[in-house]
């Protein structure tokens, strides 16, 4: 499941950030790197906290005590493991 599929108020824990562009292993996606580089890596919990009105872009996740505002193709690099409880 990927982190733009979570519903607000979800939590789950980040499995993988696919850094990888299109599948092409020999060349690396900066998006990703930032992300990781932020705070989202494997092992760590992570909450949407709200969504927007429309398309429901941008999502509004919480990693810790810091929140992040991400576009849906952003959110889309992140794969989860949904099911953890708030």
């Amino acid at each position: 499941m990927r982190l733009s599929d979570l519903k607000v108020k979800q939590t789950a824990i980040i499995s993988k950030v696919n850094r990888t562009l299109d599948g092409d292993t020999a060349q690396t996606d900066l998006v990703a790197s930032r992300l990781e580089t932020l705070g989202f890596v494997p092992g760590t919990k992570v909450q949407v906290i709200t969504k927007g009105i429309f398309g429901g872009d941008p999502i509004l996740i919480q990693v810790g005590f810091t929140r992040f505002a991400l576009r849906k193709v952003e959110a889309e690099k992140i794969e989860i493991e949904e099911g953890i409880t708030a």
